[in-house]
């Protein structure tokens, strides 16, 4: 047999008979005598070596005789690694249980396709009650007031020993490769997690009650439940980690069961799936003067006809299958003023994408978008995206340069003067304080800006009408520094020319940034 052909190569890195017949006898499973020995043999791990066939291994060598006292989970890890884990297949369902390592990865692999995920690989996340720490170090600190002067124990034992997680890992990553038929990535580098969330709800309160502080651990927890929070177990967990370190071995000893007791009932399992959020970027533009950015709704009723972040971000959440999606441009426009020229970069974020789309059908997201009967939105450039561009955006909403034409009229006839006067403006340095139109929901700030360069084209039959075209910093608001927001944009057009001036029609032609393209 493979465990055993495993076992005799492994045989030199366990501890004496003696040792593993009180390890046996005082709870302790296998697969923990393995990994606390430095054993790190795969096949020791994958094959199925229990209680028995380990003793009848060791007895036909006449190495050990051991009567069975073991109780139904490992006094250490609790069960994960038997596996005789409790597992509730869906909240709120009845508790079943798992006894093989193939029985426990086909039903993680039954919750990955339950969802219908569509994988190429996947990494695994493990949490573990902090309780599994505390009993390693209650078995470890036993040892050492029993075997402490013996060789074995000074050389190696529990030295390089492997952790519960990756010894978990281990005995899971063959079964469950083969179930999912993809390959399992030892790093977090793929955006399929599966974690699976280990906890002993019994011996986890009495830790708590052990730990330092313990009842205002459990005032915290209560108040977490009551407010309805899902993180109180992490944190709750985290801090027993952090005291646990704290706490010197000779106060331990006196606080802690040493050995760790015999447990009757293994760890509940709970397995969750989910992806990282998935970027599509693209440039976006608007044709429509009806039409904001994002959803807008006012007193229950909505502004305008739609939005750009509905149209393209439910279509990509659509092909992708998310939870939801977040919509994110490079700066924004008014409902009013259309998005022409190169577009504006956006990010649609989906979280948990069951789906990664092939370039084929991003394509149809595209086409989809741009070919409406409607033609309010379109895109171009539409593609997977990483994280980072995110923050390119933010940079180029702060930093970048943006141009626009604005149809303007002015109070007086335009004069060949007021062009010349206009267009010799380079690099002109104005002030803004926040639009009066938009005080009730932006910061009172006075902002600095730049108008880069304008020009100006004349409207055939008429002297008071004219086209502006203006590259400015990102963020300059286009119609104040048109008409001066009663003195709070300084200069403006109107004060330049000393007239009254308004923008009837507004367009950005383009966003200069070399991302998306």
């Amino acid at each position: 047999m493979e465990w055993q052909s495993a076992l005799g190569s492994a045989k030199l890195c366990l501890p004496p008979c003696h040792v593993i017949r009180d390890l046996l006898s005082t709870g302790v499973c296998v697969r923990c005598i393995f990994r606390l020995s430095g054993i790190r043999d795969r096949d020791c791990y994958i094959s199925s070596i229990n209680e028995s066939e380990l003793i009848s291994f060791l007895e036909e060598q006449n190495e050990i005789e051991y009567n069975s006292t073991t109780s139904t989970s490992c006094c250490v890890c609790l069960g994960v690694l038997c596996p005789s884990c409790v597992v509730p297949e869906k909240p709120g369902a009845d508790l079943r249980e798992t006894s093989s390592v193939n029985e426990l990865a086909l039903l993680i692999s039954d919750v990955v396709k339950g969802e219908q995920y569509r994988i190429d690989e996947f990494s695994l996340e493990v949490s573990l009650p902090p309780v599994i720490t505390a009993n390693e170090r209650a078995l470890r600190l036993y040892l050492k007031q029993k075997y402490e002067k013996e060789q074995w124990f000074k050389d190696s034992f529990l030295c390089d020993h492997m952790s519960v997680k990756d010894t978990l890992k281990l005995v899971l990553n063959a079964s469950l490769e083969k179930y999912l038929a993809v390959q399992n990535v030892e790093t977090l580098s793929s955006s399929f997690r599966i974690r699976l969330t280990y906890s002993h709800s019994e011996t986890s309160q009495m830790l708590q009650s052990m730990l330092p502080n313990g009842r205002d651990s459990k005032k915290r927890e209560r108040g977490s439940k009551e407010n309805g929070s899902s993180k109180n177990c992490n944190e709750s967990d985290a801090s027993a980690f952090r005291v646990l370190e704290l706490i010197e071995d000779q106060n331990f000893c006196t606080q802690f069961q040493v050995p760790p007791g015999k447990v009757d009932k293994p760890c509940q399992l709970v397995v969750a799936c989910y992806r990282t959020p998935t970027y599509i970027g693209g440039r976006y533009l608007k044709y429509s003067r009806n039409v904001s950015q994002s959803r807008w709704i006012i007193d229950d009723e909505r502004m305008g006809e739609t939005s750009v972040e509905e149209i393209i971000g439910e279509n990509v959440r659509q092909i992708c299958q998310g939870d939801g999606y977040k919509f994110h441009s490079a700066g924004r426009e008014d409902i009013d003023v259309r998005m022409l020229g190169s577009g504006r970069p956006f990010l649609v974020e989906v979280p948990n994408s069951r789906i990664m789309p092939s370039s084929t059908e991003i394509k149809q997201i595209s086409d989809k978008i741009n070919h409406t009967d409607k033609k309010l939105v379109g895109v171009k450039n539409l593609k997977f995206v990483g994280a980072e561009a995110w923050d390119l955006m933010r940079e180029g909403e702060a930093e970048k340069q943006k141009q626009y034409a604005a149809l303007v009229w002015i109070s007086r006839p335009l004069e060949d003067d007021d062009v010349c006067n206009l267009t010799s403006l380079k690099d002109m340095d104005i002030s803004q304080k926040t639009p009066i139109r938009v005080l009730h929901r932006r910061s009172p700030l006075e902002r600095s800006k730049v108008i880069h360069w304008m020009k100006i084209e004349k409207v055939e039959g008429t002297t008071q009408y004219f086209l502006l075209h203006l590259c400015t910093q990102a963020g300059t608001y286009i119609k104040e520094f048109v008409h001066g927001d009663l003195g709070r944009t300084h200069p403006s057009i109107g004060s330049i020319l000393g007239c009254r001036a308004e923008i009837l029609q507004l367009d950005v032609t383009d966003v200069k940034m070399d991302y998306f393209n």
